[in-house]
């Protein structure tokens, strides 16, 4: 049996066709393991060109290796690895945006797929929408060269109109609610701003299939790589580690029907995705989040560490039992037990998911993992403190300062303001007031329902402690 840790050299790739916005561990550790094993199984041109939007460490980091890296499953019961080489090169934007749009303009490239997080998508995430005041747009709709994941999309799809190529498949792997619509409306309302006839061509021609994606993927550190070169033999700079589960649901609509053979790869090929979405957005995002914020408050360090917690064990599956009604179950699925494989994933002690990694961009990520389910709560005239508790950590989070006085490195679009608005108030309840007003994160009508909810959970959590806040609401 071949090791599947080594590189096979002489081996030729295949072409690409593929161009994938956001290159990180995430899409390192799924998607292309997915396109990988679907070329195995079927062959096919769709080695990917990786882009870096950013920081030009990834490209760094693979370039003597081939691009090649070593993907390192984390089991209970050991890790098993796999060298994975579908990569044919990784461009950096910010050094040669003229040579992405190329890329992506290439006629034999069929999909581009995304990984740039909420925040990427410079959009207002109460509403969806664009944002036409974001930085990054404004400098788009200023010059031909665009410096954002839209701005790329745009003016990559204007190339192939000028030049008679059909657009390419736009596949999102973000966590976002109707993820394939909210992208389509947000290029949409960019093409519009930049030319209303490519617009109208995207809208018809075009195809944003939404997604389902999951695959807890910690952020490698120096000790996982040392500990890599011991398991293979050889230093590996850019290896990524997961857990053994994957899933990945897809709406079968792509641009001439052109895709690799992902049903072969284990992908659900799916009518709508909406289910499955909103299952593991509420399930499983939103519990990490809660997680998150309240496990880092009260110490601890990864979601393993605070789930084997008791106090902590016992809050997530109150959540659990506030989020099932708000979620309509995909076909065959029991929620239940979709909740049990999820403890199950979460206590894997070889998962160290680090609760300041999943904290990050919480303005961004809130509405669609927690706030959704609250309002849904709220319509039904059902009681949430788990949530709002989850809520109300955030918002001591973002105010910059642990329980024990300690400074919180926020990592947030929105930190300056979360901040200055949390510093502003003197007291708990102040504190939600002055949140609750930050309309990029809060709808009007659903800050004024939440405004005595979260205040209770707040004054609890202030007073208490984040532990036993999580002990209160659990009982």
């Amino acid at each position: 049996m071949p090791d599947e840790s080594r590189p096979r050299p002489g081996q030729s790739r295949p072409a690409t066709g593929i161009v994938h916005l956001g290159l990180g561990a995430f899409f390192r550790a799924f998607g292309c393991v997915y396109i990988a094993d679907a070329m195995a199984a079927s062959g096919g041109d769709w080695g990917i060109v990786g882009v870096s939007l950013r920081s030009p460490d990834t490209r760094d980091a693979l370039r003597d290796q081939d691009w090649g890296y070593t993907s390192v499953t984390l089991a209970p019961e050991g890790e098993k690895t796999r060298w994975i080489d579908v990569l044919n090169g990784v461009l950096v934007a910010p050094e040669d945006p003229a040579a992405v749009l190329e890329a992506m303009a290439d006629p034999a490239v069929k999909i581009v797929t995304l990984t740039v997080t909420e925040k990427g998508y410079c959009h207002n995430p109460a509403t969806g929408r664009l944002n036409p005041q974001h930085p990054d747009i404004v400098q788009d709709l200023a010059q031909p060269l665009p410096v954002s994941a839209p701005g790329y999309i745009v003016r990559a799809l204007q190339l192939r109109r000028a030049a008679g190529v059909a657009p390419f498949t736009v596949l999102t792997c973000d966590n976002l609610p109707e993820n394939g619509k909210l992208v389509r409306g947000v290029v949409l309302d960019l093409a519009s701003l930049i030319d209303p006839e490519l617009a109208g061509w995207i809208a018809v021609d075009g195809r944003f299939p939404g997604t389902m994606v999951d695959r807890i993927t910690p952020a490698t550190t120096a000790e996982d790589i040392a500990r890599v070169a011991a398991l293979i033999g050889r230093h590996d700079a850019a290896p990524v580690m997961h857990e053994p589960f994957a899933q990945w649901a897809v709406e079968d609509d792509f641009v001439g029907g052109e895709r690799p053979d992902l049903a072969a790869a284990g992908v659900e090929l799916v009518s709508d995705v909406t289910a499955h979405e909103h299952m593991k957005l509420r399930m499983l995002n939103g519990t990490h989040s809660a997680l998150a914020y309240t496990g880092y408050l009260a110490g601890h360090q990864t979601i393993a560490d605070t789930v084997a917690d008791p106090v902590f064990a016992a809050y997530v599956r109150t959540l659990w039992a506030e989020i099932i009604p708000a979620v309509e179950a995909p076909p065959g699925v029991s929620l239940a037990g979709y909740a049990e494989a999820l403890f199950a994933r979460y206590a894997n002690p070889n998962i160290r998911h680090r609760t300041w990694q999943i904290a990050m961009d919480g303005s961004q990520k809130l509405p669609q993992r927690l706030l959704g389910t609250l309002r849904k709560a709220l319509d039904d005239r059902r009681a949430a403190p788990g949530l709002c508790l989850a809520v109300a950590a955030w918002m001591r989070y973002v105010g910059g300062t642990d329980e024990a006085g300690q400074p919180i490195d926020v990592r947030d679009p929105l930190a300056a303001r979360l901040r200055a608005a949390s510093d502003g108030a003197a007291t708990p309840a102040a504190k939600v007031a002055a949140l609750l007003a930050i309309r990029e994160v809060f709808p009007e009508d659903l800050a004024a329902r939440l405004s005595g909810p979260l205040t209770w959970s707040a004054e609890l959590l202030w007073s208490a402690g984040a532990r036993a806040a999580a002990r209160e609401v659990s009982q």
